[in-house]
């Protein structure tokens, strides 16, 4: 999806946009990824909602700043961006590294939440594959491969996302936000900055939440096993877990009619 409107965050670019007309709901993506995941999924919603969404700061067509784009920022401009749309206590969805954005701006930002839906979120240790490891001890060899290499990288790495076979072209905007200058360098930044202490900061609190709260989960994630979404439903107060047949970690691509019913159930 095409982001318009803009969003200053510290002197930096935040690329976000709106659709729809109803009660208010953001979604958030995760890494390596961008608002282009949800393109199936917003125009559906936006039926009966105003749909916020945004690219995270360093992801997509927001700024890639040679500067902190980890967890450790990610709920300050989260909270950042509520204050600038004017919302109080929206509806949520959120993938990934979104999932634990969106738990640490609750409970480090003081952020309130209609309901919150979160599909394969990055929650609980351990996370972080091997690739990871290794890109964080040698973040600067990664940076200055060239072009040909970085397109081989991402095409496996995001290949490796979803459970069905994904062509060159459906790649293509997987892989534009992080080639070229601020790209290529930008990827392995956020990579080497990933660290388990955003999560641990607020993994304890899970069972406090006051709102309800519902998951999505891939069977075949091959990034997030499914025995962890098992484990944070058991953390999270009267938790649904939805298991999801034949979607990988990906599962905007492999299954986004499954996203689709359940939010349109989860926030109706």
């Amino acid at each position: 999806m095409r982001l318009e409107k803009r969003f200053q965050f510290k002197g930096h670019d935040i690329a976000w946009d709106r659709l729809g007309d109803g009660p208010a709901l953001v979604l958030l993506h995760g890494t390596p990824f961008s608002s282009h995941v949800w393109r199936r999924i917003a125009p559906e919603l936006a039926r009966d909602h105003t749909v916020y969404l945004y690219d995270l700061l360093g992801y997509g067509l927001s700024a890639k700043p040679d500067a902190d784009v980890s967890l450790g920022v990610q709920n300050e401009v989260l909270a950042a961006l509520f204050e600038h749309w004017g919302l109080v206590k929206p509806q949520v969805m959120a993938h990934d590294f979104g999932g634990a954005t969106a738990l640490r701006a609750h409970f480090l930002n003081r952020l309130d939440y209609e309901r919150l839906l979160l599909i394969d979120p990055v929650a609980i240790r351990p996370w972080g594959s091997p690739f990871v490891q290794h890109v964080r001890e040698h973040e600067a060899a990664f940076a200055g491969v060239p072009d040909y290499l970085q397109r081989a990288i991402l095409r496996a790495y995001i290949r490796g996302a979803a459970s069905r076979p994904m062509s060159d072209a459906e790649l293509e905007p997987y892989l534009t936000p992080w080639l070229g200058e601020s790209g290529q360098p930008g990827f392995y930044r956020q990579i080497a900055q990933m660290d388990l202490k955003y999560t641990d900061a607020v993994q304890d609190q899970y069972g406090e939440l006051r709102f309800p709260v519902t998951l999505l989960w891939g069977c075949d994630d091959e990034w997030i096993p499914l025995a962890r979404g098992r484990e944070l439903s058991a953390m999270l107060p009267d938790c649904e877990l939805t298991e999801i047949p034949g979607a990988g970690h990906l599962v905007q691509e492999d299954a986004p009619e499954a996203i689709i019913s359940a939010a349109l159930r989860f926030f109706r």
